[in-house]
């Protein structure tokens, strides 16, 4: 591409460790045009990242590149830091995929947006100001005169994702590299994001380096993609012959990842295990000097749930609608009123005694099993620590032995559990958090997003194994996510909730195909535009 802005040339990149050289990136070659947006895909580990990463200058102490980046004529790979600050910021800019962790929690956002410009430009205070409120605005932050004081954990997922765009975006650079910058967000803040950086782009014309794992993603937003693997290029060309027919085995295999398939449904006479009745969540706002309540968040406001044996129930909506703080009030996890029974044994009056035997009962898997995982303990420790407390009388060994059983039935390597979480894959380390669960014998698993921050590859993995188990042990699921893709492979049962409440429920299938509320047909459209199969 003579024109490309952008060219990187046999590109690799090396990490010393201890156990010897790793060579993340292997001679890659790409090139983005102005005004392009170019989709770099590949699952974790394929070096999509390092490869942008390294192209310009941000790489570990125990990394070394060679090859060339060159940005617009001018060489990156090997310049020194100080000519490197003056393009990074100003010529590129990188947003990245939990701006949670770019935005420094000390300082609001409006003097974070302020140091960029004030960096790469000669221009006071004041009028800094007043171009970061225009930044704001630009990217649709409402009441950005106001909201521009507010520091970092005061917005939503959402809205610092657009405050990093409009950070990113102040200096009006050629080349934007966005990595992951969507794969945390509720499927319609998903799509506003990547409607907002096309209208953007279209706007200031710059080149955007689009780095995912979500083929949905690529189809909607560039023209053309490259595929990654291991750390080399395996297949580019323009998105509609290289997803039309693709020639590498890999490709195919990223191509056909998405979960397919439905649910078996369960009998209809099964009994009911799970029956919640008017369930509300109430937290109270407290302000001023004594503490008085001003205010009340209704988390959770009057919702109803029936869950039997051998079902799965999705639990859809956005963030903020009640769905994980819903699954916490069924465990007991958080103080909550109305009717939650198990078994026709009513929870809410019980203490904390009364239900430790059956919590054995009721698991919960969670979102980030890299944060629900002790890095101190070995995976075999953490496997068996429930029965610590439910089957004291078991000696070392029958817990070990236990352990290894539930590292095979998710199909990991029991030889691996002497090792600590951090030596595992993303992957991986949810097997194990599910095994932790099942080593237990439950009746009923509450999964709250277990899958989200996965490749698709993976989660169509996860998903196949959670289904199989189900099937196996007769398990009842309520399946917490806001992927529509993923609950509908594996729910008989879809509540949508919104601020708290259900909006829609109903069998998985009519509800996708025809859902009557507004709300639902909103996230399905959403859904739908990156590759949620309606039929």
């Amino acid at each position: 591409m003579p024109e490309a802005i952008f060219h990187i040339r046999n590109l690799d990149v090396r990490f010393r460790t201890n156990q010897g050289d790793v060579h993340a990136v292997k001679s890659v070659s790409l090139s983005i045009g102005p005004g392009e947006t170019l989709a770099i895909v590949g699952e974790s580990g394929s070096g999509k990242s390092q490869t942008m990463l390294a192209s310009l200058g941000l790489i570990a102490s125990n990394g070394s590149v060679t090859g060339s980046a060159r940005l617009t004529g001018h060489e990156l790979v090997g310049l020194g830091e100080a000519p490197l600050n003056t393009i990074r910021g100003r010529r590129v800019t990188m947003i990245f995929q939990e701006p949670m962790t770019s935005l420094d929690p000390l300082f609001t956002i409006g003097q974070q947006i302020v140091s960029v410009i004030r960096r790469h430009r000669d221009i006071g205070k004041a009028e800094a100001r007043k171009e970061a409120i225009a930044a704001l605005e630009r990217v649709r932050i409402p009441d950005a005169a106001r909201r521009i004081d507010a520091y970092p954990h005061e917005m939503s997922g959402g809205q610092r994702q657009r405050v990093m765009i409009a950070m990113a975006l102040a200096n009006k650079p050629d080349l934007l590299v966005a990595d992951e910058p969507t794969t945390a967000l509720d499927v319609t803040i998903q799509a506003e994001i990547l409607d907002l950086l096309a209208e953007l782009q279209r706007e200031m014309g710059m080149a955007i380096a689009f780095i995912t794992h979500d083929l949905g993603i690529v189809r909607r937003i560039a023209r053309r993609v490259v595929v990654m693997r291991r750390g080399e290029v395996v297949e580019q060309g323009p998105v509609a012959e290289v997803f039309g027919n693709p020639r590498h085995p890999y490709t195919r295999m990223l191509l056909d990842a998405e979960p397919k398939g439905l649910k078996a449904p369960a009998p209809a006479d099964s009994p009911v295990l799970i029956e919640a009745r008017d369930v509300k969540v109430h937290f109270p706002i407290r302000t001023g000097l004594l503490s008085r309540v001003t205010n009340v968040v209704k988390a959770v406001d009057g919702v109803s749930i029936t869950l039997r044996r051998g079902e799965t129930v999705g639990i859809v909506g956005e963030s903020g609608s009640g769905k994980s703080t819903l699954g916490r009030a069924i465990m007991r996890m958080i103080p909550a009123t109305g009717s939650i029974s198990f078994e026709d044994r009513a929870l809410l009056p019980l203490d904390k005694a009364a239900m430790r035997p059956l919590r054995r009962q009721i698991q919960l898997v969670f979102q980030d099993p890299y944060g629900s995982l002790s890095p101190r303990m070995t995976v075999g420790e953490i496997i068996a620590e429930g029965l610590l407390v439910h089957e004291p009388h078991l000696s070392a060994a029958e817990r070990d032995r236990r352990a290894a059983e539930a590292l095979n039935e998710v199909q990991l390597d029991a030889a691996l559990r002497n090792r600590f979480p951090h030596e595992f894959s993303g992957g991986q380390r949810q097997r194990i958090a599910i095994a932790r669960a099942m080593i237990l014998k439950p009746r009923v698993v509450i999964l709250d997003e277990p899958t989200s921050a996965l490749d698709r590859s993976i989660q169509k993995a996860i998903v196949e194994l959670l289904r199989d188990l189900q099937q196996k042990h007769g398990l009842s699921y309520l399946f917490i996510s806001h992927d529509l893709a993923i609950v509908r492979a594996m729910s008989d049962r879809i509540l949508v909730m919104k601020d708290g409440r259900v909006v829609e429920e109903g069998e998985t299938v009519p509800l996708i195909r025809a859902p009557r509320e507004a709300y639902t047909q909103r996230l399905l459209a959403a859904a739908a535009e990156i590759g949620l199969d309606r039929s």
